[in-house]
């Protein structure tokens, strides 16, 4: 019995899996603008990141100048990298270039969209919709897909960061 509960565990998360695959795809030119999401907020937050991936099919590199949203005051182009050590996050103000036959992936800790002075919560289910500006696919209309607080990536409910104390292993006669 405990197989079988294994087993359809197992099919249950790959189908899940698929579903998050065959996510919205927009084409804008050569670009190919897909698994659009971020994470939901908490009550009060004036930050959220946005997450998606962009291909380029195309024989010329295009360049993401822009993102706006009418749920935020201020939206810009953001990465995030080690320097000496030392996580950062630094405004891309010239933009991301997307080369041709490559794939740029905006995840946590790397790219992202930084969506701030938000005008209202993001909650888990929601569609944010964000317009990016590319120099040659112009204005790209996209919806993020709100999953959950501690979500790691598109499909990903995420979690609380709550801990049920009564579900931790006991190692109270453990010797340090």
């Amino acid at each position: 019995m405990k197989k079988i509960k294994q087993t359809l565990l197992t099919i249950s998360l790959l189908l899940s899996g698929c579903a998050v695959a065959q996510a919205d795809e927009i084409k804008a030119g050569d670009l190919v603008i897909s698994q659009a999401w971020s994470r939901a907020t908490p009550g009060g937050a004036k930050v959220a990141g946005g997450y998606l991936t962009i291909e380029n099919k195309g024989t010329a590199p295009d360049r993401l100048i822009a993102v706006s949203a009418e749920i935020a005051g201020k939206a810009e182009v953001h990465e995030m990298a080690m320097d000496n050590g030392v996580m950062k996050m630094r405004l891309l103000d010239k933009g991301l270039v997307i080369d041709p036959g490559k794939t740029v992936k905006f995840a946590p800790g790397g790219y992202h969209l930084m969506l701030q002075e938000l005008k209202g919560a993001f909650k888990q289910g929601d569609k944010v919709p964000v317009t990016l500006q590319f120099e040659k696919a112009g204005k790209v209309a996209v919806s993020l897909d709100v999953q959950g607080v501690g979500a790691q990536a598109p499909g990903d409910a995420g979690h609380s960061g709550h801990m049920d104390m009564k579900k931790m292993p006991d190692h109270s006669g453990m010797k340090m």
